[in-house]
């Protein structure tokens, strides 16, 4: 715990500090040899090992703390977009590929990516998969899109070898347009063995949806953060404990403003509050700092972001381009976006 404390107070004395300076916590760029791909996957194992997945069929991993990248992308995936992975450890990890139709698929590896099995592929031409989550190695869920006028939820119980659809009679009605973004691999999260929330936007109102019970019953609450529009709604969650969020986004478009682009819970998602100070511009991806209770990371395509009071306040401590971030319980943060940057938290 104190570890994870002092790095949060570190990481708040040097917000003043440019993060190229290196005085203090700083992002720090790890060459990839890519500059094609958009990584919007990403799963950090530790500080040494993490995986992101991206554009092209795109999946990379190192367990050399990003001083190497092994590419490990499916045999034949060249035409899918990859936009979430969750990895278990150096060696076994489950991607998901988002689309319409059969371009919605999951893909697992048990040998570092070396080979992998396509385990589902999308059959229905109105689903849109987005997000996967695991609670454990074995139990985990992917969403997509509303069909049928609800959020489809997909499950599995053999960590990823094998999914099944779960009846929609728990999951409330989705908004006219309401839908996930597959922006960061974080519109779906979990926090312990059963709880499991959903994010999502392109609606009159942003909304989070939370599940107690694996995916089965539902309950959504209002977000307050900008919707009304396709591009705007809730993009990233966060949860360091099951009461405990966080909820980033705006919108998208880089033209446009985002204002009240965060907000924050202490009651499982039941109620949201807005930030008092928000990120100033739209934010794809979010993760709490470890061990800590306070402090968490915010990024998108115009910069990072950090609170030290739980979100209530947020400052920008950095202004290079990432989509999503993933922190561990060794002190590890990864980052990583656009053409094929990739970088890790050094304190």
């Amino acid at each position: 715990m104190l570890a994870g404390a002092v790095c949060a107070a570190a990481v708040a004395a040097s917000t003043a500090v440019p993060a190229r300076a290196h005085q203090g916590p700083h992002w720090d760029v790890r060459d990839t040899g890519v500059f094609d791909v958009r990584f919007r996957g990403l799963a950090a194992v530790s500080r040494h090992t993490a995986w992101v997945a991206g554009t092209r069929g795109t999946v990379l991993r190192t367990t050399d703390g990003g001083g190497t990248w092994r590419d490990v992308s499916p045999a034949g995936a060249g035409a899918l977009e990859f936009r979430d992975i969750e990895a278990f450890d150096a060696r076994r990890a489950v991607a998901l590929s988002i689309g319409e139709g059969e371009a919605s698929r999951v893909y697992r590896t048990d040998d570092g990516g070396a080979t992998w099995t396509e385990s589902f592929r999308n059959t229905d031409a109105r689903a849109f998969y987005d997000c996967l989550t695991f609670f454990d190695r074995r139990h985990g869920l992917a969403v997509s899109d509303p069909v049928d006028g609800r959020f489809r939820i997909l499950s599995t119980s053999d960590g990823g070898r094998s999914w099944k659809v779960l009846p929609n009679r728990g999951m409330p009605a989705a908004q006219d347009g309401e839908a996930g973004f597959a922006a960061s691999g974080q519109c779906l999260v979990s926090a312990g063995p059963r709880d499991v929330w959903l994010a999502t936007g392109g609606a009159a109102r942003a909304r989070v949806l939370h599940s107690a019970d694996r995916g089965r019953t539902w309950t959504a609450t209002d977000a307050p953060i900008p919707a009304g529009d396709p591009a705007r709604g809730v993009f990233a969650l966060a949860f360091r404990d099951r009461a405990h969020g966080l909820a980033v986004g705006g919108d998208f478009r880089p033209e446009q403003d985002s204002p009240k682009a965060a907000a924050r819970t202490a009651d499982a998602g039941r109620t949201w509050h807005p930030a008092d100070r928000p990120p100033p511009a739209y934010r794809s991806g979010v993760a709490w700092l470890p061990h800590s209770r306070t402090a968490a990371l915010a990024v998108g395509p115009s910069g990072t972001d950090l609170t030290t009071d739980g979100g209530r306040t947020w400052r920008t401590v950095d202004t290079g381009s990432y989509d999503t971030v993933d922190c561990t319980p060794d002190l590890g943060c990864w980052a990583a976006g656009e053409q094929g940057r990739v970088a890790r938290l050094e304190h």
